[in-house]
């Protein structure tokens, strides 16, 4: 293929539509994430202002829940005050949480770092196994490939709820360690990140391996073969490049997987995060939390689906081709 000799900045031109429309694509997720998110929270039975002061338990007279109303907009119609919550969120005011009386911003702040800390352990986890076990069983016989496709199975179809729950049950229950369940440091984190990190890699395992199978019987592994390369240069140079485009593509995918499941994995291994921290937020009907929370993920969500278009015609010279752009 001949060299394209124009400009790099007018090789890349061809992309910029691409981008402009996942930017438009992620105003509209962000609209419909603040939208269904406040009517959803405020259809959950209970008043609000009741977590203002204090929670359900409050013996705060009459004039206090009334003053209360007022302060947070909660006497105004409820579209109004959904328009309210709407020039907020967009002016960059996730303002302050019903129950903890604090900046919105501020607590997501404290409760982010471990969240992180738990995504991204159980991000490098799932790729370690997914391609440690794509790496074992590709070129070897049927029963290695089957085996290696049955563990992806089973791995992608376990609830992060039920493994959460038996390794609680197996580490704290029968070998009495809680260390290994709530301690701190990394000694805690392990099996969060497992519980997080097995389904996700057995689903990023199954979509390498069919790209795998494809990559085994294309032309350029074929020719690297006929010039004498061997299996593992093979599997890293040519098969691996080509199973990671879609893996690569689903980034964002994971990571919404990885939030949710840090809702039930932080829960369970008691955990201080986003996912507790937000599961709390929705039963005391606490809007702005859960709400920031959900903007900033949701935002979180689709840059990385942004850059993950950037990235793929870097290692996919096909995809560059069909926008136009060339090396």
């Amino acid at each position: 293929m001949t060299k394209d000799a124009r400009p790099r900045a007018a090789r890349l031109l061809p992309l910029i539509p691409r981008i402009l429309l996942r930017l438009g694509g992620a105003l509209f997720v962000l609209w419909a994430v603040v939208t269904v998110t406040f009517f959803a929270v405020r259809a959950v039975p209970g008043d609000p202002v009741l977590a203002i002061l204090g929670g359900p338990g409050s013996n705060a007279s009459a004039e206090a829940v009334a003053q209360a109303r007022a302060e947070n907009g909660l006497d105004q119609p409820l579209f109004l005050q959904y328009l309210a919550q709407r020039w907020r969120t967009a002016t960059g005011d996730l303002g302050f949480s019903y129950a903890q009386r604090e900046s919105v911003a501020s607590l997501i702040g404290e409760q982010l770092p471990g969240t992180l800390a738990l995504a991204g352990l159980s991000l490098l986890l799932a790729w370690a196994i997914a391609l440690t076990v794509a790496w074992w069983s590709t070129g070897r016989s049927r029963i290695a490939w089957g085996i290696a496709s049955t563990l992806e199975v089973v791995a992608a179809a376990v609830p992060h709820f039920w493994l959460a729950s038996v390794l609680v049950l197996i580490f704290a229950g029968m070998l009495g360690l809680p260390v290994a369940v709530s301690g701190p440091g990394l000694s805690g984190l392990m099996l969060p990140s497992v519980t997080l990190a097995l389904p996700l890699a057995g689903y990023l395992g199954q979509v390498m391996r069919e790209q795998m199978l494809d990559a085994l019987e294309s032309p350029f592994v074929l020719a690297a073969r006929a010039r004498g390369e061997g299996p593992s240069g093979i599997f890293w140079r040519h098969v691996l490049r080509h199973a990671a485009i879609p893996a690569v593509g689903l980034s964002g995918w994971a990571l919404g997987s990885l939030v949710s499941g840090a809702v039930v994995v932080e829960t369970i291994f008691a955990r201080p995060g986003l996912g507790r921290s937000l599961l709390a937020a929705v039963g005391a009907r606490d809007v702005p939390y859960v709400i920031g929370v959900l903007v900033v993920v949701a935002a979180a969500y689709m840059l990385v689906t942004v850059l993950t278009d950037l990235v793929e015609p870097v290692i996919d010279p096909r995809s560059r081709d069909r926008a136009g752009v060339t090396a």
